[in-house]
């Protein structure tokens, strides 16, 4: 129910005041035990919710390989003090594979096969003819004198000779 202002001093009758001053202290009782609509206490600490072992352990590894890249630096900056910056050319590398030796067979396996290959196109016979060409080119040779006899003669649209 909507109650309107009251005046400070309500000008009927002790009753009223007396209502009122009780209402009033009513009021005062719910306002001084009113309870706030928002929870402002500090949230609850779930322990296993901060700690992430995924990125500890990331964190981790990382300063391993930041600790071997430092130490690898450091050996390198010791030798150039020790041998005093002098620059280094040699290359004492020998080169070593696992798989030489599968490389080799297979190479000595492919020659083998070369040389086999070889062997039966030198012993072959071969399929040119040469005197046969020779033949054709002089058929041809005299095939082109004969067209060339009669050059200078040209038949015209009408079927007659100049």
């Amino acid at each position: 129910m909507h109650r309107a202002p009251q005046m400070t001093l309500p000008r009927g009758s002790k009753y009223l005041q007396c209502t009122w001053e009780k209402a009033y202290q009513d009021h005062r009782k719910k306002v001084r035990d009113a309870q706030p609509l928002v929870d402002t206490h500090a949230l609850l600490c779930l322990r296993h919710l901060p700690l992430n072992i995924k990125k500890l352990k990331l964190e981790e590894e990382r300063l391993f390989v930041i600790d071997r890249d430092n130490y690898l630096l450091l050996e390198k900056v010791s030798c150039i003090m020790r041998t005093r910056g002098q620059t280094d050319n040699r290359n004492d590398y020998t080169h070593r594979s696992l798989n030489r030796g599968n490389r080799e067979q297979e190479l000595h396996r492919e020659q083998r096969k070369n040389k086999i290959i070889l062997g039966r196109i030198t012993n072959s016979e071969p399929l040119y003819q040469a005197r046969k060409w020779q033949e054709d080119w002089a058929r041809t040779e005299k095939f082109q004198d004969t067209l060339m006899k009669y050059h200078g003669r040209q038949q015209t649209c009408k079927g007659k000779r100049n």
